[in-house]
C-alpha cells in the first residue's frame, strides 16, 4: 500500500458539506493540543503524537516513506 499523500481526514458517521472541512477539524483540533505548552511541552506533545501515529500505523514502508518525503520538503 503506497502513502496516501492525497487529503483523507474524515470522521466516521460524520458527514460534511464541504470537502476541506474535515482537514480544517483536524487542524483546529491540532492547535488546541498545543494551546498554552511551552515550546518545550509543545515538541513533546509533538514527539509523542508522532510515535503514538507511527505505531498505529505499523507498516514500516509506509513510515520510511513518509519520513522521506517529510525529510526531502524540509531540506
Amino acid at each position: 500500500m503506497p502513502l496516501q499523500l492525497d487529503p483523507n481526514f474524515h470522521q466516521p458517521g460524520h458527514r460534511y458539506h464541504r470537502d476541506f472541512s474535515p482537514g480544517d477539524d483536524f487542524y483546529q483540533l491540532l492547535i488546541d493540543a498545543h494551546r498554552d505548552l511551552s515550546d518545550e511541552h509543545s515538541a513533546l506533545l509533538n514527539a509523542k503524537l508522532v510515535l503514538l501515529l507511527a505505531n498505529h500505523i505499523g507498516n514500516l514502508d509506509i513510515l520510511r516513506e513518509a519520513m522521506q518525503v517529510a525529510r526531502d520538503d524540509t531540506a
